[in-house]
């Protein structure tokens, strides 16, 4: 059984014989979704051509899992998938539900055929001593093995939640849980509760629960930089060269929202006013009732909520190597420098929806590429040489 609680194929025996495919997708999130529309565009047919494996029960990506008192309305920048728009979404309505809906939608228009749920365990190069596997990836998973001509991972960063570790944080009497399984605000209902984390999400976490919690705190390792103003295009291009920069030298990428700074809306200003947002520096450790300053300062609280971030879910793709010293993926375009087969979609300046939607396109540009070329080279190696016919002096001697 899996995280979701979905039984699991059988496992894979060596003497299964991987499927053969020209690209694989993992992911069906954004990104997936959006590279899988494009290979389809370009002509190629999923279950023949392509496949597209999800390891989610059901459509939506991560918006599944986000918490419901997560509206539509409160979403920033959902940007509609490639050929087919959002429209007429209710923004009451919880954004797990909506988005879910609308992933599904362009699924069944498309004709995607996703693989749900499977799990990728593992990422690696063929046997190039077997005609079928040389110059292949294989990729294992729970439904078997594909042996796939060139990847596109768009696994995201939901699987991969990030918990700092602190002394005495093993010691603590109360409950610890991060943004991945924040229930909502009535679940904190009466507690004392410290919310840990600078990002969107450690904001609205606490504007939520301050209506209805007994109190709360909140901690960041750096003052909170607010961004007041209009947020054009040449704004957002400047924050993605800062994050594809990372990239580019094989760091591992932050952010967008981490060089882009937090918006300053009504809503935080009334915040900011009522004293939600009154931030303390980060602690030294945690204590069985709380929290600790080396100054003497402590809180107690019931709840720590670590509003501490994701980081990306590619620890399928350890066997074939491509971390840099930095110790992220160093990536041009959407392609996996050590790599050329591969390419990461939704990875560091294209992990934002819009992102997601430009990395799809770009990808799948280049592997047409790479397929062409791969195949004019068969061709080519296979093609009978010509031998021209003996002369006649030759034929005498």
């Amino acid at each position: 059984m899996n995280d979701y609680g979905v039984e699991e194929a059988g496992t894979v025996t060596a003497a299964e014989e991987p499927t053969p495919v020209d690209v694989v997708v993992i992911g069906a999130g954004q990104a997936g979704l959006s590279a899988a529309f494009h290979l389809r565009r370009t002509g190629l047919e999923p279950d023949r051509d392509f496949v597209v494996l999800d390891h989610a029960p059901r459509p939506g990506g991560a918006w599944q899992f986000r918490w419901p008192s997560l509206t539509y309305g409160k979403v920033h920048g959902m940007h509609a998938l490639p050929g087919m728009e959002l429209t007429g979404a209710d923004p009451v309505r919880p954004s797990s539900e909506v988005i879910g809906a609308y992933f599904d939608a362009y699924e069944q228009t498309f004709d995607l055929r996703i693989h749900r749920p499977v799990d990728v365990t593992a990422v690696r190069e063929g046997d190039r001593g077997r005609g079928d596997e040389a110059g292949r990836l294989l990729v294992e998973t729970s439904e078997g093995t594909y042996a796939t001509r060139a990847l596109i991972n768009a696994t995201g960063t939901w699987d991969r939640p990030f918990w700092p570790r602190y002394p005495g944080q093993e010691t603590f009497r109360g409950r610890q849980l991060h943004t991945a399984g924040y229930p909502g605000p009535e679940e904190f209902a009466g507690k004392r509760v410290l919310v840990v984390g600078g990002g969107a999400s450690g904001t609205q976490h606490l504007m939520e629960i301050a209506d209805v919690a007994a109190d709360t705190f909140w901690v960041t390792r750096r003052e909170p930089v607010w961004r007041e103003g209009p947020f054009g295009e040449m704004e957002g291009r400047a924050a993605v060269a800062l994050v594809e920069e990372r990239v580019r030298q094989g760091l591992p990428p932050k952010s967008v929202v981490s060089v882009t700074g937090l918006p300053l809306n009504d809503a935080i200003r009334a915040a900011r006013a009522r004293g939600i947002l009154d931030r303390l520096p980060m602690f030294d450790r945690i204590t069985p009732t709380g929290a600790a300053w080396d100054d003497g300062r402590t809180v107690d609280v019931d709840v720590i909520l670590w509003a501490t971030g994701f980081r990306a879910a590619i620890d399928h793709l350890t066997p074939l190597r491509l971390r840099e010293p930095g110790g992220g993926i160093r990536v041009e375009g959407t392609r996996a420098v050590r790599d050329e087969r591969v390419h990461l979609v939704g990875y560091g300046p294209s992990a934002s929806t819009i992102g997601a939607n430009r990395a799809g396109r770009a990808a799948v540009a280049d592997i047409r590429r790479l397929l062409r070329r791969e195949t004019t080279a068969a061709a080519t190696a296979t093609a009978p040489v010509a031998t021209a016919p003996a002369s006649p002096v030759a034929a005498s001697v």
